[in-house]
């Protein structure tokens, strides 16, 4: 059992399709890990034991009659609770949505499901994902398996602490503000936001459609504790579906670019304070590409700080059109965040602001995607200071703002719609606490983040899965 959740979705793949373990076996090895862990970190939210044991059976019985599977036949993941899957509530994080069972998968449980993967449990997250640190009023707070006292991060917080404690060895989450590369910075696992309409998109949500930020931000993803499992998540992931009318076909491989690859290198990102142990992560990141043949240098891309307050003022500026419905949903913590955060954000006063705002954000898009053509990945932190305490966010209006300066790494590719690929690169050694990074590339270039990605998790990765308080 110990042996079965230490090994990657890949490997676990591979043994069940040369008979060397059934899915059976690999289902309950992962079952009990929930059960030995998952009461001191509250990651999976419920538990899909009775249904994942079916299926896995079936599935043993499939391969056994010769049938053709899938890549990740047998394998099981865990699906964030803002995700839908079929005959069951799709609740992100509530208690008014807790009974708000929805019809069908959504296109990225659809597909895991016909590549073979088993979903064995839902896990948790902030209430209506806005917030970088995982405390639902529906089911609770979500502890970091490296340190009880810190954030497992956010909005996909469960997910994150689940992979980093081997109670899954994939799992899917979703990114409009950093939040599948939040919670693997903070919990020392991999996980990668693809480019904006690469993969599907879709729900069964109250209205027929999405706000402006989310058309524009918003996308779902892999997160995992290998970089290669990452991108076998995404190949299948992957690819235009007739629910999502801006998912596309693309192919996953990109032109071959000159070698070496030139990567900018940001370890202390403009717009706030860095803590110095992180900058000097990055630079051992950058080190470890250099080793692996990429040219690095320090160089900042063009209207960084420009970018990040468009973001911020297109999320809340949006978000504005429907808060008093979402407040009457929301916990009052998580209210006193969100409104903490909205007063350090400047308005939008009228329609004018708004074709203003998106007149700003394709400047700047123009301008990183020229600064891109000369240098095709961009190296940063994911968070500019080390996971905090729990409820230090919403605690005090300081809170709020800190939160807010620490993520502003990872809000550039979702204004812009880039890819961007975390990697655990080091750990503090005052705290134990995980340091990722981060590796941004232009559209479409999923390949050369995860590249680069693994070229630093052969060097500077961490051994996961851990126990709890390691």
């Amino acid at each position: 059992m110990s042996e079965i959740r230490q090994l990657s979705a890949i490997d676990l793949a591979r043994r069940i399709s040369e008979r060397q373990l059934s899915s059976t076996e690999v289902v309950d090895a992962h079952l009990a890990r929930i059960d030995a862990v998952n009461p001191a970190l509250n990651a999976v939210v419920h538990v899909l034991a009775d249904q994942a044991r079916a299926t896995a059976a079936l599935a043993d019985r499939r391969l056994a009659a010769g049938e053709k599977v899938g890549p990740l036949h047998g394998v099981p993941f865990t699906v964030k609770e803002n995700i839908d899957m079929a005959g069951l509530p799709t609740t992100w994080g509530v208690p008014a949505l807790a009974q708000a069972v929805v019809p069908m998968d959504a296109p990225v449980v659809e597909r895991m499901r016909a590549a073979g993967a088993i979903p064995i449990g839902r896990t948790n997250l902030p209430d209506m994902a806005l917030r970088i640190h995982t405390v639902s009023s529906l089911h609770g707070l979500t502890r970091n398996p490296w340190h009880p006292e810190r954030t497992a991060g956010g909005s996909s917080g469960g997910d994150a602490a689940a992979l980093a404690s081997g109670m899954t060895p994939i799992g899917l989450g979703n990114d409009i503000g950093g939040s599948l590369r939040n919670p693997a910075n903070a919990c020392g696992i991999a996980s990668i936001r693809p480019s904006a309409g690469r993969v599907p998109d879709a729900d069964c949500g109250p209205i027929d459609g999405s706000l402006l930020a989310v058309q524009l931000m918003n996308v779902q993803g892999p997160m995992a504790r290998r970089v290669a499992d990452v991108r076998l998540a995404l190949r299948i992931l992957m690819g235009a579906h007739p629910r999502d009318p801006w998912s596309i076909d693309a192919p996953f491989e990109g032109p071959a670019a000159p070698r070496p690859i030139r990567v900018a290198v940001l370890p202390e990102p403009l717009g706030g304070r860095t803590d110095p142990v992180i900058a000097a992560t990055v630079r051992r990141a950058a080190e470890a590409l250099a080793d692996a043949g990429y040219a690095v240098a320090e160089i900042a891309p063009p209207r960084y700080e420009q970018a990040i307050e468009c973001w911020s003022r297109l999320i809340m500026g949006d978000l504005v059109s429907v808060l008093a419905p979402v407040s009457q949903m929301m916990g009052p913590d998580a209210m006193t965040f969100l409104q903490s955060f909205q007063a350090l954000v400047p308005p939008l006063a009228d329609t004018t602001a708004w074709s203003n705002l998106m007149v700003e954000r394709h400047g700047i898009g123009r301008a990183w995607s020229s600064f891109m053509a000369d240098w095709p990945l961009l190296l940063s932190p994911t968070w500019t200071q080390l996971p905090f305490e729990h409820g230090a966010d919403s605690a005090t209006a300081a809170g709020a703002a800190t939160a807010k300066e620490l993520m502003r790494p990872v809000v550039p590719a979702n204004l812009l719609g880039l890819p961007s690929a975390c990697v655990p690169a080091g750990r503090d050694e005052a705290t134990g606490l995980p340091i990722g990074v981060l590796i941004t590339g232009r559209r479409f270039r999923e390949d050369q983040c995860l590249e680069a990605a693994e070229a630093i998790e052969a060097r500077l990765g961490l051994t996961t899965p851990i126990d709890p308080g390691r």
